[in-house]
């Protein structure tokens, strides 16, 4: 993949994030597409339903979009989630073989570091209430952005710059500008 188709699955990542349901989409066809490439390369025919791992990593990417640091690639982060779930999927089903390929190792050097409860705490200690509970809401939780605005009684728009400058907060705090 080009810089450019990069720079685009990052900004369509952005999007989503922010609440841009359409970039969203956009955004998770773009990875199933990628995913699909890359995962008929590993998997030996007929070994693995790879639609399987394709949905679950999907799901992954969803629950765990918050992991992703602005700013840094996409596409390692995408594909040390679908190695894991590639690892799942074939312990789940025994041993497969699987096509060789040197990429694999790459793929398995590249970890997404989750924080851990004490980090989360640590980075939202620096936030005020409303963007704790915005970032709590929408980061940690999973909630859209319309729903963060229903339950905590805000506009949408309000939420998002919450969202925004929480992070931002964060990520000053932190060194990550």
């Amino acid at each position: 993949m080009e810089k450019g188709e990069e720079r685009i699955l990052e900004q369509m990542l952005i999007a989503a994030i922010e609440g841009d349901e359409r970039a969203y989409v956009a955004f998770l066809d773009a990875v199933a597409k990628l995913l699909r490439t890359w995962l008929r390369r590993k998997v030996r025919h007929g070994t693995l339903d790879v639609e399987d791992v394709v949905q679950e990593t999907l799901l992954a990417i969803h629950l765990k979009r918050h992991t992703w640091r602005s700013g840094e690639p996409v596409r390692p982060w995408i594909f040390a989630i679908a190695n894991h779930k590639l690892i799942d999927a074939i312990r789940r089903h025994g041993r497969l073989p699987l096509a060789d390929s040197p990429a694999l190792e790459e793929i398995e050097a590249m970890q997404v570091e989750v924080p851990q409860g004490w980090e989360i705490d640590r980075a939202l200690e620096v936030l005020t209430p409303g963007q704790r509970s915005v970032v709590t809401a929408v980061s940690i939780e999973g909630s859209s952005i319309q729903e963060t605005a229903r339950d905590l009684g805000m506009k949408e728009t309000a939420v998002r710059v919450a969202l925004h400058r929480g992070l931002a907060a964060i990520a000053k705090r932190f060194g990550r500008t």
